[in-house]
């Protein structure tokens, strides 16, 4: 069987989507990008209307593209609308859980002309038990990713994802170790720790371990590789955390932190649970535990109710913070959620009008961000070579390139000379590599 598969999304859809690669080429099928798949397969996303338009859209491409191939959909998008993902023609429909039986179904459904249309749902808030899938990514990478959490309890106003994921589930800590320790006999150089929302992981275990623990517990098993954090709640940022982590040596000096907003009032009426003054310390707790740290955040603008004074003050917060890195998206509403019934809706074209500022105000933080590490070191793990020139990313997350020969899938330390778009360039040195 011959199939072909794409991702909408967040982390956890591209690791879901890696570990269903990985489940049909260990049956014994094969990719194709020439438009002959038996089976085109779509892993859908649903944080807002506009997700939910993008995967209509790749489904129906991806239908074009390879005429009389049976159609599979999966994820956050077929979880929340199925029948309109069954009317697009759709043979197979799951939702965001039961990776192994839909890669089954498959093989019946080709196998026998079974199945055409037919639901495979459950009720996502009554999950109770993690779905363990193989953990890595496509063949040929360095950087691995494992899941060691799925679902959200926070209910933000904006946000179906607890109604398409569920409760919160973690992997026990053991398994994760496990999970970690055989990524490193495979040969890779560097773990991406991901989840839905991973602050909440343990709360659901015996003795309700937190991040920390599982992180301990991840590097004792993988000795000397990379480990990288997927999206963090600040409120999960103590100092012991921070502490913590810092001390492990391996974590990686990136932290992607859940902002949306830089305005208070915005903040409550989306429903978080921080205000600006907590996110802050948990950045300085971060600067402090990680010097030169990159900090990357998720911000929504527009948000209904959002004035004009708020969006000022949500952009004096972006430059107070100073962030390396910022992905900013206008509102979008998302029906089902409480913010979709709210007072208060603006415009497109004034919702367009605030993200263009924010990522103005993002691209400054971004470059005196890529001009702090000018003259610094920095250990990059590199991952592509090409005519003498190798390009990895540095433990904060920034691409470097660096002149070399053999280097994919090497730690290297190297000195920053200068910038180059969105990456920084410099030198190898000659002093002893380390994971961090």
């Amino acid at each position: 069987m011959k199939y072909a598969i794409t991702t909408l999304g967040c982390k956890v859809n591209q690791y879901e989507t890696q570990a269903v690669e990985t489940l049909l080429r260990d049956r014994g099928h094969a990719p194709t990008a020439a438009g002959d798949a038996d089976v085109v397969i779509v892993n859908t996303c649903a944080v807002t209307a506009e997700s939910g338009r993008k995967s209509r859209q790749a489904i129906r491409r991806l239908q074009g593209e390879n005429p009389g191939a049976a159609t599979v959909v999966c994820g956050c998008f077929s979880q929340i609308s199925p029948e309109e993902v069954r009317a697009l023609g759709a043979d197979l429909v799951f939702g965001s859980d039961r990776r192994e039986e839909m890669v089954e179904a498959i093989e019946t459904l080709l196998a026998r002309r079974e199945g055409q249309g037919r639901l495979f749902l459950d009720e996502p808030r009554k999950r109770r038990d993690f779905e363990e899938l193989p953990a890595g990514a496509v063949a040929g990478r360095t950087r691995a990713m494992l899941k060691i959490q799925d679902g959200c309890d926070n209910f933000c106003t904006y946000c179906i994802i607890p109604y398409s994921r569920g409760r919160v589930r973690s992997l026990p800590a053991a398994r994760a170790a496990a999970q970690a320790a055989a990524l490193a006999a495979e040969g890779y150089r560097e773990i991406v720790v991901t989840g839905i929302e991973i602050a909440s992981y343990g709360k659901d275990l015996p003795g309700r371990p937190g991040l920390a623990e599982v992180m301990e517990a991840i590097a004792a098993a993988a000795p000397g590789l990379r480990l990288r954090l997927g999206s963090l709640e600040p409120t999960v940022v103590t100092e012991d955390f921070c502490s913590r982590l810092a001390a492990l040596g391996t974590v990686c000096g990136q932290f992607h932190l859940s902002l949306q907003s830089g305005c208070d009032r915005t903040l409550r009426a989306m429903g978080r649970k921080y205000d600006t003054a907590a996110f802050l310390a948990a950045a300085e707790r971060l600067r402090r535990n990680f010097p030169g740290c990159a900090l990357t955040a998720d911000l929504i603008v527009g948000f209904p109710g959002e004035t004009e004074a708020d969006h000022a003050e949500t952009l004096a917060f972006l430059r107070k913070v100073g962030f390396a890195s910022m992905h900013v998206f206008p509102y979008s509403i998302r029906p089902g959620t409480r913010a979709a019934a709210m007072a208060g809706q603006l415009t497109h074209g004034v919702k367009n009008a605030r993200a263009a500022s924010a990522r103005a105000v993002a691209e400054e933080t971004r470059r005196c961000y890529l001009e702090s590490c000018l003259g610094k070191t920095l250990s990059v793990l590199f991952e592509t070579e090409r005519d003498g020139l190798c390009v990895g990313h540095g433990e904060n997350g920034v691409q470097v390139s660096a002149h070399g020969g053999q280097l994919r899938g090497l730690v290297k330390n190297v000195k920053i000379q200068g910038i180059q778009g969105e990456m920084l360039v410099g030198n190898i040195v000659a002093i002893p590599d380390s994971p961090c």
